[in-house]
């Protein structure tokens, strides 16, 4: 049939140009009509259903003093009590009106309520984090330069004079260092498939209740998150890490069971409006933006197996630090540094020689089902029931830190780097960063007006 009416054997000339005519008007209403679908779906607000809290949980009173104890540990504003008290208010409200802002307020108390914690995580502050395992052997040295004095030494790091176009806590990489930005992404990305992880590609745009969602404050004192200018966009955000895309990535969706544990990795860059006075902030230890690997996977819901999940994510990162020939010491960390999301987490700190500290270049997290409640992450059991995925995420290379503490264990006398040789392909069989035989000499010069 669709030979006959695109014209096919046995009509005239005429009657194909007047079908063609025909389908060519069918074809352009049906695309204005979807161009203004499109359109109108851009203009549709964001929408994220309710978040699916464990009740039975939350409100059983045998659970209310040890909920209390764990928001105490983890430093929490969470105020179980008030959730209670709201819970039975909203039950007995008659009036429609007063139950919706009741519910509401309902919503947000219980999602200040932080994840339980794993019964073997120190409870205190960051001084009671227990070293589990140390990695390597420190260097041990005198006049090692920092990573700042290594960049300018080769003319490849600029932290200075970038007001003009970025402001403070930002840098530039140049040459070879820039070389190596993307050598170690190369290198981590293909050991990450490798190990069957699934790479994706996220966007650095997020709704901040994407973000809420996955356990990030968005205002407030102690957000860290950059806000689109309100009159131009509805309300969007600067993903402060891919953790936040990969888990909206997933949000609504019901998995198979067999298809658990689903293994994501992502590059992208990382905001955060933060900043500190601290030595170990100047340079390119602390900044705005930066490029990092993110590892997030999701598991059934068995506390076993996202725990099994976690020391894999673990294992991961040890092994790519090993390789880059760190050293570097993994913490168990305390309640009180978990954060709202974490059930349990492990941070890696590696040694900066020159610095004499040690400095955090990645941490790994299980999440339980935090995430997945306010996202509405799910999978589908083998015998039809739905439930809450667990979901664990792990930093495999935070870039600028990870450079810095490569290049000041590395460095040589004459202020050039040695390379670990598992980067030596990835920098087209260079072995080491050092200053190029025509250096460009620049001079910036201070001035007081554009002419």
């Amino acid at each position: 049939m669709l030979r006959v009416i695109a014209g096919g054997p046995g009509m005239t000339w005429c009657r194909a140009r007047e079908t063609r005519n025909i389908l060519r008007q069918i074809c352009t209403t049906y695309c204005t009509k979807a161009r203004a679908r499109d359109f109108n779906m851009w203009k549709q607000q964001f929408e994220l259903r309710e978040p699916e809290f464990n009740l039975e949980y939350l409100l059983d009173e045998k659970n209310r003093d040890v909920i209390r104890k764990n928001v105490a540990n983890r430093k929490g504003v969470g105020d179980i009590d008030r959730v209670v008290e709201l819970w039975k208010r909203l039950n007995e409200e008659p009036k429609p009106d007063i139950q919706e802002k009741l519910k509401i307020a309902f919503l947000t108390a219980a999602s200040e309520i932080p994840n339980t914690s794993h019964p073997e995580s120190p409870v205190g502050d960051e001084d009671e984090s227990r070293q589990v395992e140390l990695i390597g052997a420190p260097r041990v040295e005198d006049g090692l330069k920092s990573i700042v004095e290594l960049g300018e030494h080769l003319g490849m790091l600029r932290v200075s004079n970038v007001n003009m176009t970025t402001g403070p806590s930002t840098y530039y990489f140049t040459d070879q260092l820039a070389q190596l930005e993307q050598a170690l992404v190369t290198f981590t990305i293909k050991f990450l498939l490798n190990k069957g992880f699934e790479l994706v590609s996220v966007p650095d745009l997020l709704h901040p209740h994407v973000i809420e969602g996955c356990g990030f404050k968005t205002s407030g004192d102690v957000a860290q998150v950059y806000h689109l200018d309100p009159s131009r966009h509805e309300r969007l955000c600067l993903a402060g890490t891919a953790e936040m895309a990969l888990a909206g990535f997933l949000g609504n969706e019901v998995l198979n069971e067999e298809d658990l544990p689903k293994r994501l990795a992502s590059v992208s860059r990382c905001y955060r409006a933060e900043t500190s006075d601290a030595d170990s902030a100047l340079g390119i230890y602390r900044v705005h933006q930066f490029t990092k690997v993110e590892m997030f996977c999701v598991t059934a819901s068995d506390v076993t197996e996202s725990s099994d999940m976690l020391q894999e994510l673990l294992d991961i990162e040890k092994t790519l630090f090993s390789q880059l020939q760190l050293h570097f010491r993994v913490l168990d960390m305390s309640t009180a540094e978990l954060g709202a999301p974490a059930h349990r987490k492990y941070d890696i700190e590696a040694w900066m020689p020159a610095s004499q500290l040690w400095g955090e270049i990645s941490s790994t997290s299980n999440c339980t089902d935090f995430q997945s409640r306010r996202l509405h992450v799910k999978y589908r059991t083998r015998d039809g029931e739905l439930r809450h995925c667990h979901t664990v995420n792990g930093t495999a290379c935070a870039v600028p830190r990870t450079i810095i503490a490569l290049c000041e264990t590395h460095q040589t006398k004459d202020g050039s780097v040695r390379l670990p040789n598992v980067l030596w392909s990835h920098m087209n069989g260079q072995t080491e960063l050092r200053q190029p035989d025509q250096p460009t000499n620049l001079q910036w010069i201070k001035a007081n007006r554009f002419t």
